[in-house]
């Protein structure tokens, strides 16, 4: 048997339940993973809360989760490239929230020896959607990018990846992760009133990547960026729709480029907390309040 998060209704976070499975032998093209690291992303929690059902209705119990790190511990027919014993990195849609499970072999990417299961397993959703922006507007050296939300596992992402390519990153953030920010090589500046004037203070903006959404991030965009097509957002919301920001799209090399930036060490998150799989309802309690500094990681 083998613990698992799954829900049967949609909800906040406490509809969340503890519980064991028995797993299947690997079918053809499968394999069996062994969690090692989990981790959490706001899209489960709104996941949970039937933001998707829409587009992507669920069939219950169903596991939430869609990105982890772990070992291979048997691999079924069909399967090419993959081996027991083999550290990866695994992402999807849905099914993360598991000490194991049966997951498709074309789902997994090589971990490198140098990235710990911790690294490995913020890698796919933050980084890959952080790397996807910084390429849509086209930054480069010279650049000077504000980035909303930049203290996030997304915005975090984008610090490194924006300035690992030899940009100027101005990064938005509470008090609390301003120190953090300028860790990473942001100039952070405080959220809410004020901010447009504070950025102004210390140059003139050439893009825009928001990771949060909201009406005062996009009105900062719009007042600081006379070049919308310049301007990106990860949460394309009504906000974001009427001032004509364009939303992330998936970089087709996203995965495979920004597991290479973590090995090169261009990518690193901080860990605000490692909370056990058990208490999976605290991790998502404390992602739907906001302000993470980097990724909430659970512990099979």
């Amino acid at each position: 048997m083998s613990a698992q998060i799954y829900f049967e209704e949609y909800g906040g976070p406490t509809v969340l339940r503890h519980g064991d499975q028995q797993l299947p032998e690997p079918g053809p093209g499968q394999v069996r993973l062994v969690n090692r690291a989990i981790a959490v992303n706001p899209v489960d929690w709104k996941i949970i809360a039937g933001y998707m059902r829409d587009f992507r209705p669920l069939t219950f119990p169903a596991v939430p989760g869609t990105e982890s790190a772990g070992v291979v511990a048997a691999v079924g027919p069909d399967v090419e490239g993959v081996a027991v014993g083999d550290e990866v990195i695994w992402t999807g849609f849905m099914g993360g929230y598991r000490a194991e499970a049966i997951v498709e072999a074309a789902e997994l990417l090589a971990k490198p020896a140098s990235i710990d299961f911790e690294q490995a397993a913020s890698l796919p959703a933050a980084a890959g959607t952080a790397y996807s922006a910084v390429h849509q507007i086209g930054v480069a050296a010279g650049d000077t990018v504000l980035v909303h939300g930049a203290a996030g596992g997304v915005g975090s992402a984008a610090v490194q990846i924006a300035r690992g390519l030899g940009a100027r990153v101005i990064g938005t953030a509470s008090p609390g992760n301003h120190e953090y920010l300028a860790s990473i090589g942001a100039e952070p500046v405080a959220y809410g009133d004020g901010l447009v004037e504070a950025v102004r203070a210390l140059g003139t903006v050439t893009a825009v990547f928001d990771s949060v959404g909201g009406a005062g991030s996009t009105a900062a965009t719009q007042a600081l960026l006379p070049d919308l097509s310049r301007a990106v957002t990860a949460v394309s919301d009504e906000h974001a729709t009427a001032a004509g920001i364009a939303a992330v799209v998936a970089h087709p090399d996203r995965y495979p480029a920004v597991v290479a930036l973590a090995e090169q060490g261009i990518i690193r998150f901080s860990i605000q907390d490692r909370i056990p799989l058990a208490e999976a309802v605290k991790a998502l309690e404390l992602s739907q309040a906001g302000h993470v500094r980097g990724k909430l990681i659970l512990i099979p």
